[in-house]
């Protein structure tokens, strides 16, 4: 694809001077892709502002009401901790994102960022496919309709991969024999024929790799982490999540620090749930003060696995 070439052109051009802020970890990794699943990768394009920007926004906004922080790490904190969205919104990051057509279609239900992604219509998609690792291969989860279970064996393993491979393989093909396109400058067969591009890559299979641009304020970054770094999320999603953490870690580390406490490591109480950790703190009996909560069966097995057990 014309990407390889632009960045390309992007790493071999010479540092130029600014005014604007800059973090000199996230400069470092400016444009290298960093690769993920079996084809995908992540990399950054562009970036504003900083740690010190959410702080400046912070007190243009509240002024004198956070004149009692008296260091960017407590008022970060502080803004984290309470939920004060807006100062994040003033920073923001521009990603380019190599995954899989199923990731992608989970990933744009996040409906913050802005997104441009490759148009299979003007352009030819790539032969690339994501097959997973053995071990990532597992079966429907008996409590969870969203997750997976037990990992399969290698037997069925090796099955399944044959099936996924022969099935994208068999349907580029079909997508080639339909474009009757073999690059610029090559003889269209006049025995084929030569579907339009927007008609010919309806066959493709989910797992076949697209990519796009994706920009997102920090705010709207960070509530996207917290859902796709949990270890409820799928494995696919997870891994570009866990990346896109680590260079967010680089990029504004007081916040991420302030996140890392307050939202990744925390867990949200509900007022029945308050309740009876009210009452434990009193020396009552946890599953007596359970239950007598109007907490459900769910709710109360979701309590115990967060705060009793090990």
């Amino acid at each position: 694809m014309a990407d390889r070439d632009d960045l390309a052109a992007l790493l071999a051009a010479p540092p130029t001077a600014t005014r604007r802020p800059t973090v000199p970890a996230l400069e470092d990794v400016l444009f290298r892709p960093f690769p993920m699943l079996d084809h995908g990768f992540v990399r950054v394009i562009d970036y504003m502002g900083d740690d010190a920007a959410i702080v400046q926004a912070a007190r243009v906004s509240y002024g004198a009401g956070t004149r009692s922080v008296s260091d960017d790490r407590g008022l970060i904190r502080y803004l984290m901790r309470h939920r004060h969205s807006t100062p994040f919104e003033m920073c923001e990051m521009k990603l380019h994102i190599k995954l899989p057509i199923f990731i992608a279609r989970q990933w744009i239900r996040h409906r913050t960022a802005n997104v441009n992604e490759y148009s299979a219509r003007y352009s030819i998609l790539d032969r690339e496919f994501y097959l997973p690792s053995p071990e990532h291969l597992a079966l429907q989860s008996s409590t969870n309709r969203q997750g997976r279970g037990d990992v399969v064996t290698s037997e069925t393993a090796a099955e399944v991969l044959h099936l996924l491979r022969r099935d994208a393989e068999q349907t580029y093909a079909t997508y080639e024999h339909l474009l009757n396109d073999e690059g610029p400058g090559a003889p269209v067969d006049p025995g084929l024929p030569q579907l339009a591009r927007e008609l010919a890559r309806m066959n493709l299979t989910l797992n076949t790799y697209t990519q796009w641009y994706w920009k997102c304020d920090l705010h709207n970054l960070l509530h996207f982490l917290s859902l796709r770094i949990d270890h409820h999320a799928q494995y696919e999603i997870r891994v570009y999540a866990e990346q896109i953490g680590a260079l967010v870690a680089s990029w504004v580390p007081l916040a991420w620090e302030a996140f890392r406490d307050y939202r990744l490591g925390a867990s949200t109480l509900s007022a029945a749930e308050i309740a009876v950790v009210r009452a434990a703190l009193t020396g009552q009996d946890v599953e007596a003060a359970l239950a007598a909560s109007p907490l459900s069966a769910r709710e109360k097995r979701e309590f115990r696995a967060r705060f009793l057990e090990g």
